[in-house]
Formats: C-alpha cells, structure tokens, sequence
C-alpha cells in the first residue's frame, strides 16, 4: 500500500529564504472537509497540484522542503484505530520501508543509508490517538558510476534528509501527515516543522 507506509553562491533566492525565517513564521489553515482532515503550513509555502498525494505544498526556494497528506483508500482499507499499525515501533519500520521502496532507484552506483529516529504515539487534543515517525535518509551516488577501479568510484553524498510522519485514523481510513526537509534545514526550523506536525488532525466526514 503507498500510504503505509515529496545557483549562485549567494543567490537571491537564498537570501530571501534566511530572511523570511529572520522574521516570525506566520501560518495558515487547511482544512478538507471533504476528506476530513486539517493541519497548519507556512503561509508563503506554495501548492503543487499533480503531485500523486491528497494534497502537497512546498517551500518556494527550499524546493525538496515539503508537507503533503496521503489517504488509504476507502474501498480497499477498514481502519479502526493507528494501533491496527501495530505498536510506534512496528509502525515506523513500515513507514521506513515505503519511503526506501519510494527512493529506490536505478542508477548504478547510487546508495541510500536509513535509520529511523524516533518512533512516539500521542493523544492530541481531539482526544485521538496519532503516530509520530521521524526518520532519516542519506542518498550517496558514485562520481563516475562506470569507472572500471573502485578507487576512480568515489561516493558523494547527494542529499540527508529527514522524513516526518504523523498517522492518524479516521472514517475507517489511515491518514498520513508528511514532512520532507533537508537535515540542515530542520535545524533551522525544527520548532516551525513541528508546529506543522502538532497540527494535523483527522476530522469525521459529515454523513
């Protein structure tokens, strides 16, 4: 199931985005009444239609930070509670597992190294019971993948991310909150990413 489980040295762009998190974040609401659920982002992040998940929006100059949802599919799941996932732990390999089979890839030479941080269940303020996964991905990919000596393979890190999701069940469905920021970025913005995460509910569709 894909639930269970998206220049210059000193470019402009980068000089807009330290200044914008210089200053307050302010946030905005989305709510689906429709699909029934809700969460707070980044009132400058943007939305990006078309990209496979219920919804998906991303920073406009950090281009790999984003939050999207995805929901199981109604006719194909019949959740009760997220402890259908089995326990925090158990939960946090499967959502490990889908993001690995996601990022698979098949270009020689590309490695990826994984490991999940912190794994936690929590009662919010709905008084529901949510998943919370934190976990980390390296990709490393060779400098020249068809050198014949090993030592002319030289790996490079590509990317070091860090993967956030909130599970949350509702109307027999499983909801899955997800953050993807750069390592470095949420270091930076750790409190504004978990305000994102402490937000998300999963709401009762209206009959």
């Amino acid at each position: 199931m894909a639930l269970i489980l998206s220049g210059f040295v000193f470019s402009q762009a980068n000089y807009a985005h330290n200044a914008a998190f210089a200053q307050p974040v302010e946030f905005r609401e989305y709510i689906d009444n429709f699909d029934g659920y809700s969460f707070m982002y980044p009132y400058n992040w943007i939305r990006v239609r078309g990209a496979g998940a219920d919804i998906f929006f991303r920073d406009p100059f950090v281009l790999d930070e984003n939050v999207m949802v995805e929901i199981s599919s109604p006719s194909s799941s019949y959740y009760k509670s997220v402890q259908d996932l089995g326990s925090p732990e158990e939960a946090g390999k499967k959502v490990l597992k889908q993001y690995l089979t996601e990022f698979m890839s098949t270009r020689l030479g590309v490695r990826r190294e994984s490991s999940i941080l912190t794994t936690s269940s929590k009662v919010a303020s709905d008084g529901k019971l949510y998943y919370v996964v934190e976990v980390n991905i390296k990709s490393y990919a060779n400098n020249n993948e068809l050198a014949v000596m090993p030592e002319n393979r030289v790996a490079r890190l590509e990317w070091d991310r860090r993967y956030l999701s909130v599970l949350g069940v509702e109307n027999n469905q499983l909801y899955e909150l997800r953050l993807q920021t750069p390592e470095k970025s949420f270091l930076e913005e750790e409190s504004d990413i978990r305000r994102v995460m402490d937000s998300f509910r999963v709401n009762k569709i209206a009959a």
